[in-house]
């Protein structure tokens, strides 16, 4: 099956998986974290990129962003990899790709969905088995967003501002919405709108991005995708 065009309007929030290759991990030691964070700062700012919500696993990466341009992911994620990779087969003495390929992405509706996302993205290491709380895991943006953590690599969503007037009201809505685990139909629904390029939201959301972005968006019939403007 053809690999769907890659559609990325400007101010449309984004949620992108990218895995090591074969399912190798992508962090061995743990100096590769922070480098790879300071290499996703570099880049975002560069490509004008907001990222909201992240977690670094052992062997992929959650990222929830928006772009200011059309361009600004693609960009933000070549550079990224071109700097990464080059310090990791460097550091661990290999040669070769680290990715699986291309990224995976979806747009999201941000009314709806956007705050699931962030659940979904920071409670990754808790699904893993890897701890039993996201505050208990280091590597992820929960810190920042649930506790109020020093970060300048994390730009706040307005519908994360819109949780509270103050920081210490945002920070405890948003610790609020992990008293519980995200619903195992939402987990479905995000894995299979990344997974696939489709959008994520309602029927109306994906009604108006396929029609903006002139490419089929939600799950249809089969044929030849038309392509996505510029």
């Amino acid at each position: 099956m053809p690999r769907l065009p890659r559609c990325c309007p400007g101010g449309v929030p984004q949620h992108i998986i990218q895995r090591g290759n074969n399912r190798q991990p992508c962090f061995k030691s743990p100096a590769d974290y922070p480098v790879y964070l300071n290499y996703l700062d570099k880049a975002a700012r560069l490509h004008c990129v907001d990222i909201h919500a992240w977690v670094l696993m052992g062997n992929h990466v959650h990222l929830l962003v928006t772009p200011i341009g059309s361009e600004g992911v693609s960009g933000m994620m070549q550079a990224l990899g071109r700097d990464y990779v080059a310090y990791y087969n460097k550091r661990h003495q290999r040669t070769g790709t680290l990715w699986e390929g291309r990224f995976r992405s979806c747009l999201i509706d941000t009314e709806h969905y956007l705050l699931r996302c962030y659940r979904y993205i920071e409670l990754n290491p808790v699904r893993a088995g890897m701890v039993t709380a996201a505050e208990h895991y280091r590597w992820s943006s929960y810190h920042t967003n649930a506790w109020g953590a020093r970060s300048e690599l994390i730009v706040p969503h307005a519908e994360y501002l819109a949780l509270g007037k103050t920081v210490e009201q945002r920070t405890e809505a948003y610790r609020a919405l992990f008293s519980s685990v995200l619903a195992e139909a939402d987990v479905t629904e995000i894995r299979k709108a990344v997974n696939t390029g489709m959008a994520l939201g309602t029927d109306a959301f994906k009604d108006t991005m396929t029609a903006n972005m002139g490419r089929r968006l939600r799950p249809g019939s089969k044929g030849k995708p038309a392509k996505c403007p510029k």
